[in-house]
């Protein structure tokens, strides 16, 4: 396999030592905290494949999960607790921002956008991936585009970023089609099997995964309309600059030293290389020291 992410971010980026002073001069916050328990929790989604999911072993598994695992050594090293226990809460995304500005959660690990509006209340690392948001229909439907869907129904997972800016598309775009919320990914496919709704909108590549989980994938497809853009980030406690370092010093390392491309490769190896927009996100975010 060519590197060829490894080498574009090795030509132009030079990584230092990473020191742990930020742990020194903060003494509070949650690296603290971690540090006099031994332990940390993690918030993630127990359905968003390939990103972050429940897995067959009944543990937590995806692209996201496997970054923070990285994420969490990391800290497990800065704080003097190589071997840190985890406590890993699955919760939808309105669920796992609430964990995290109350204080329930450490750190947040799915495939959340980061968003002005959330900033308000959480902090986030940097970015850990792009995409677009789109819709799913079956494949015998009349129609793939979302100008074809008045009078129709759009299922959506409640209270994400795709939710908001459906909508917004809807209304701008003066489609009369009618806007059915879900709590899960699984009962949106559902409903679109069933006939329930028209179309299910969601994140790209979260829809790419539920496909090639179905019995038939050949059953659905993709619209060319994308509605959305989404940079996913992890979320974490408002204000607690400490914690946001480690967690980015570590997301540096992984961008750096070239161990994001089998991470990449392993869970969107089948869709091919990173796009040229992820592929500068990745160099963008590999921070020199």
């Amino acid at each position: 396999m060519k590197h060829d992410l490894v080498a574009f971010i090795a030509a132009v980026c030079v990584v230092g030592s990473l020191g742990t002073e930020a742990l020194a001069q903060q003494p509070g916050g949650a690296l603290a905290r971690i540090k006099a328990s031994g332990a940390m929790t993690v918030a993630y989604s127990p359905d968003s494949l390939p990103f972050s999911f429940t897995g067959s072993d009944k543990a937590p598994s995806g692209y996201s999960v496997d970054l923070c695992k990285r994420v969490i050594a990391h800290i497990g090293n800065t704080v003097g607790q190589p071997n840190l226990k985890v406590n890993w809460v699955a919760a939808s995304t309105p669920e796992r921002l609430q964990m995290v500005t109350n204080g329930k959660a450490d750190l947040e690990c799915a495939n959340t956008s980061q968003t002005l509006g959330r900033l308000a209340n959480v902090d986030f690392s940097s970015l850990i991936f792009i995409d677009l948001g789109t819709f799913l229909v079956r494949a015998d439907s009349a129609g793939t585009r979302l100008s074809d869907f008045g009078g129709k129904k759009i299922a959506v997972l409640k209270g994400t970023t795709t939710e908001a800016r459906l909508r917004a598309w809807l209304q701008k775009s003066l489609v009369n089609a009618s806007v059915v919320t879900v709590d899960r990914a699984d009962e949106g496919m559902t409903m679109l099997d069933s006939s329930a709704v028209d179309a299910y909108a969601g994140d790209k590549i979260k829809l790419f995964g539920l496909v090639t989980q179905a019995k038939d994938p050949t059953r659905y497809a993709f619209s060319t309309d994308e509605i959305s853009f989404e940079p996913y980030a992890f979320a974490l406690p408002y204000n607690d600059s400490a914690l946001r370092l480690e967690v980015n010093r570590a997301l540096s390392q992984i961008y750096l030293s070239g161990e994001i491309e089998p991470i990449f490769m392993n869970w969107f190896g089948k869709l091919g290389r990173p796009s040229g927009l992820l592929a500068a996100m990745y160099l963008l975010y590999s921070i020199p020291q």
